[in-house]
């Protein structure tokens, strides 16, 4: 289910992303243009997943992703909800650390032999599904800055204010994942 799932939504993405980025070619729309094409790179990703004999990841998640990317590449910036909805970006931010702290409880699941992570404290979960959300915040924030100063200067237009509320967006979500699952094997 999860191998037709992954084939479906990647093979449907990145056919939409591709119309798009021949029609804003065709437009002359140099910012829409890149944003479609790398929107048929992110979605070619989770094809990488299939090349693993075990796929660690549940459908959700992978439906997750898809969400993310409709809602960041087409939603966000082709069809500029982060121009005419202030709340969308640090939205995105909360949807993507709440993502990230899912994706680390599986793999604290798949890193961390059974017998391990029976005898770990609950606070090695919560730490690991709390710092991922956190450090993929921060990587994403210096991979918009470092985009504004050499490529775009479109992505941080908030300066200093926006990347401090996405940063606390993404640790929030990631915060309150990281409490479910530390309550969670507490309960174990």
């Amino acid at each position: 289910m999860r191998r037709k799932t992954i084939w479906v939504l990647s093979i449907l993405f990145m056919i939409f992303m591709l119309v798009l980025f021949i029609v804003y070619l065709i437009k002359g729309d140099a910012s829409r243009w890149q944003v479609a094409l790398g929107g048929v790179a992110v979605g070619a990703l989770p094809l990488l997943l299939l090349r693993l004999k075990r796929n660690p990841f549940n459908t959700a998640l992978i439906i997750g992703y898809y969400v993310f990317l409709f809602c960041t590449t087409y939603l966000g910036s082709i069809a500029s909800f982060y121009l005419h909805f202030k709340w969308w970006d640090s939205t995105l931010h909360l949807y993507k650390g709440v993502y990230v702290g899912f994706a680390a409880i599986t793999l604290y699941h798949v890193l961390l032999p059974g017998r391990v992570r029976q005898e770990a404290s609950p606070w090695l979960l919560f730490l690991f599904v709390f710092s991922l959300p956190v450090i993929a915040t921060v990587f994403w924030e210096i991979y918009e800055f470092v985009g504004d100063q050499f490529l775009t200067h479109t992505m941080q237009r908030g300066g200093n204010k926006d990347t401090m509320l996405d940063i606390i967006a993404g640790t929030a979500g990631g915060l309150v994942v990281a409490v479910y699952a530390w309550v969670r094997r507490g309960r174990d």
